[in-house]
């Protein structure tokens, strides 16, 4: 079962995620204001989900065309042993424990506006 983080925030507007076998395992909201940058939100509302493994491609594909190009965002999750990391329309999945994947997927982030100290995420 594949696991991952969705930034509700991060979705541009009218886009929707329907994906069968998408579940959400639970929704959070947080002041995160002292470590956004100006063209992020000082709220966020932390989506935690799940799917079939069988599903990553599928909604790498959905998270790619519904993520907000600007502002610096994207969306991650583990399936098996590949972490896939999603920005609008870029896709890098990569086996965990893989630093030049987890690199090249940070250099994308970095490309398109993603704060240093939010390229954290877990292998």
């Amino acid at each position: 079962m594949l696991q991952g983080m969705l930034i509700a925030e991060s979705l541009r507007v009218d886009a929707e995620l329907k994906i069968d076998g998408f579940r959400c395992r639970q929704v959070v909201r947080r002041d995160v204001s002292a470590t956004t940058v100006s063209t992020q939100p000082g709220l966020w509302t932390f989506i935690d989900f799940e799917a079939p493994d069988e599903m990553a491609d599928m909604l790498s594909a959905a998270l790619a065309a519904a993520l907000e190009k600007e502002g610096g965002w994207y969306a991650d999750f583990v399936a098996g042993d590949d972490h896939v990391v999603v920005f609008a329309n870029r896709i890098f999945r990569y086996r965990r424990g893989d630093q030049a994947g987890r690199e090249a997927a940070q250099a994308h982030g970095r490309s398109v506006g993603v704060p240093e100290h939010q390229l954290d995420w877990t292998d």
